[in-house]
């Protein structure tokens, strides 16, 4: 099988002649060939020193491993050993904190059943990546510009931060990015495919590639280890702290594997590498049209706002609501959250059909995204619109639906 690139190896438990069996504690294995142990993907490679000159790893380094034995070979690198993965497998994300961190106790989220324990700092005693420090900075300006909101407010400023939260919050994040490019729930022309594309593009919450990936994940892996953002690791990182860490990302995931049907698109390939330039040239055309409160209004506030309603629907719609299906997750339908997310809050709804357009499924759960579907479909543009069977519904249902929470 072929190596892995920028992945590391750590074996756990007693030698053997050419073959490391797995334990639950923390060693280190000199055997010169092949060894059978559980590892960790992703991040750089480690290089470890022999049993007899340390015992176990350091507490900067300490790694805990679970997951699936996997082959790996040994190379020689400056008379140390140097670990690739050659065979890949069901692996949990792994911690990289000091012990102390590693052994915190779980806590129960607030007003909620849902008990969380913080696998790895998010501030101090972590690596920090370029693009760590890149989203991180831009968080800040964006946030500390909302600070000037109530110095620079007007009627016309507040009324384009409204119009661009609907453009840009769901015609680009709920409409395009979220139910078409993710989850495929309609078709649209090209035309128009790539318009709805390009509003959340200007929604700054990364290129239609990038986003449609790590929400596929989500889906994939939900609330288990490898869950990019699960509440299972606390409120905080299931809201934005994921978005902080890259590294701890990539462990659980690996490369963006999962978007071959968007990285064939050449407007796609387009945006993702002149993705910087479209925010700067609609700022720039903010400031021309109506000076600093509109930036500050258009910009700021809009984008901060967007990007909070849209990281309740990761967090707040995990943790507190309602669950009508059967879905094997932390899925909830939470009304305020599909109140400010054009819908997106009937997340329980969703992840039981994760293909339909439609996520209020009764009359009175609220879901514009859904009629904007419905209306673009009436008028001949959006076809193929998925919903879900009457039988996909029963046998996913429960009795009734059951309070899992206090709000």
């Amino acid at each position: 099988m072929a190596a892995v690139p920028r992945s590391a190896a750590i074996c756990s438990g007693v030698q053997a002649p050419s073959l490391c069996s797995v334990s639950a504690r923390h060693g280190l294995c000199s055997s010169s060939s092949v060894t059978m142990i559980q590892c960790k993907i992703g991040l750089p490679d480690l290089k470890l020193r022999k049993t007899k000159q340390r015992q176990g790893l350091s507490a900067e380094r300490k790694v805990s491993l679970v997951g699936t034995p996997l082959v790996c070979k040994q190379e020689k690198q400056h008379q140390e050993g140097h670990w690739k993965v050659q065979g890949l497998g069901p692996v949990c994300l792994l911690d990289e904190t000091p012990k102390k961190l590693v052994e915190a106790k779980p806590h129960q989220i607030w007003m909620s059943e849902v008990v969380a324990k913080r696998k790895r700092p998010y501030f101090l005693n972590r690596k920090w990546t370029a693009k760590d420090i890149t989203y991180t900075s831009f968080m800040l300006l964006m946030h500390g510009l909302c600070l000037a909101a109530p110095f620079t407010f007007s009627w016309s400023a507040f009324g384009l931060f409204v119009g661009l939260y609907i453009i840009t919050g769901m015609f680009g994040i709920t409409f395009s990015y979220h139910r078409h490019l993710s989850h495929k729930s309609f078709k649209l022309p090209k035309w128009l495919e790539y318009t709805f594309a390009y509003c959340g593009v200007q929604a700054i919450q990364g290129d239609p590639i990038e986003w449609v990936s790590a929400h596929r994940y989500h889906h994939q892996h939900c609330d288990t280890p490898k869950d990019p953002h699960t509440p299972y690791e606390g409120f905080w990182h299931s809201h934005m702290g994921w978005l902080l860490d890259d590294e701890s990302t990539v462990a659980r995931v690996g490369a963006c594997a999962n978007v071959a049907d968007m990285e064939k698109d050449s407007f796609y390939q387009w945006i993702r590498k002149t993705y910087p330039i479209h925010p700067v040239l609609m700022a720039v055309a903010l400031y021309a049209w109506g000076g600093l409160p509109f930036v500050v209004w258009g910009m700021a506030v809009r984008a901060v706002w967007v990007y909070h309603i849209t990281w309740f629907v990761n967090s707040a719609s995990h943790v507190w609501g309602t669950q009508k299906w059967n879905t094997g997750d932390l899925s909830r339908n939470n009304w305020w959250v599909a109140l400010l997310a054009f819908g997106e809050g009937w997340h329980n709804n969703h992840h039981a059909f994760e293909y339909s357009a439609r996520h209020g499924l009764e009359w009175w759960q609220l879901d514009p995204t859904w009629y904007m579907v419905k209306f673009l479909e009436t008028v001949g543009l959006a076809t193929k619109v998925k919903l879900p069977s009457e039988d996909h519904k029963r046998r996913l249902s429960f009795v009734a639906a059951v309070p899992t929470s206090k709000a």
